[in-house]
Order: C-alpha cells, then structure tokens, then sequence
C-alpha cells in the first residue's frame, strides 16, 4: 500500500461510512464516491424502489457491478464509502481488498438503530423490530467486515472529525515504507 492507493470504507448502514468518506477525501485533495449514490445516480430510482421492483438480489447485482468498476477504474486515487452489505459477496470483498485501503467503520448495533430508525430509505430496515434486524446484520456481517479490513475502527459514540483524523494518522503510517 501507498499513499495513491484508494480508500474504502465498510460497516453497516448508518456507521459514518459516507460523513467520514468525505471528509478523509476532503483532508487528501480527493473525490469521494458512495457506491449507494452511483446506483441511485444510474437507475434514476432510490434503493427502497429497486429492492421492491428487484429485490435484494437485484440490488446485489448492480451494487457488484458498480463495485467492480470502480475499483479497477484508472484514474486519480480516491475514497470510496460502500454500502452496508457490500461485504456479502466474496468476489466484491477480493477486490476491495486488493485494490485499496479497506477499513471497518465497527459500530454497534444499538447507536446504529439509534442514528437510522426513522429513515425510509434503508429497505431492510422496515420491519417490525429493526434493532433486532441491526443486530441479525451486525452478528452476520462482522466476521466478514473483519476479513475484508486491513484496519478496524470503533465508531459511533466519537465524533466523526476525531475518526477522519485517526483513520488519517493511521493511513499515513501504514504507508510507511517497512525498514
């Protein structure tokens, strides 16, 4: 890893992937691209409208073809704030991992019901007991966050300017050429 290399970002819906994206791009001189925002760009319809026409499978499938075009683009490096359930298809956790910086944003289940449980627009969230959904997804979904990292961050209670600058300083030294 070098300091062109991209920047990905993981965790579930609601961790901070897309504030702290930008601001890591913002402190780098780089773009920032949210994976969700490329489909909904593409489509010209939200997420909750393309899992209702499509599924999640559908989902799925235009999230690892927008997922696989990005990262093996030529072109200046950036970050990249994925969406939540990027990590469920193993060809998409490869190629996170071996084109970019990938880092687990790891926040709880209970803030992340918290921060999300009046939004619409996260369809696997309108059910009956969606804290009891977040934590279906959290107990799923970690292990493969965890494979898919180079560096794991606790998110959540600490304010998102404090996570940019530690995922920065992290970064940084990991670019470090080894003596």
């Amino acid at each position: 890893m070098n300091r062109d290399s991209d920047i990905y970002l993981v965790g579930l819906m609601g961790s901070g992937k897309t504030t702290i994206g930008r601001q890591i791009a913002k402190q780098l001189g780089r773009d920032c691209v949210d994976s969700d925002h490329e489909i909904v760009a593409r489509t010209g319809v939200n997420i909750p409208t393309i899992f209702e026409i499509e599924g999640e499978a559908g989902f799925r499938r235009r999230e690892a073809r927008i997922i696989a075009e990005i990262v093996q683009r030529a072109g200046p490096p950036i970050v990249l704030a994925t969406g939540g359930g990027v990590v469920l298809a193993e060809e998409n956790r490869r190629l996170l991992r071996a084109n970019g910086w990938v880092v687990y944003l790891d926040v709880s289940p209970r803030f992340l019901w918290a921060r999300t449980r009046y939004d619409r627009n996260r369809p696997l969230l309108q059910v009956e007991n969606p804290l009891a959904r977040l934590e279906a997804l959290y107990a799923a979904r970690d292990p493969l966050y965890r494979e898919s990292a180079h560096f794991v961050i606790r998110g959540g209670e600490t304010p998102s300017h404090v996570l940019t600058q530690s995922l920065l300083k992290e970064f940084i030294r990991q670019c470090q050429p080894s003596m």
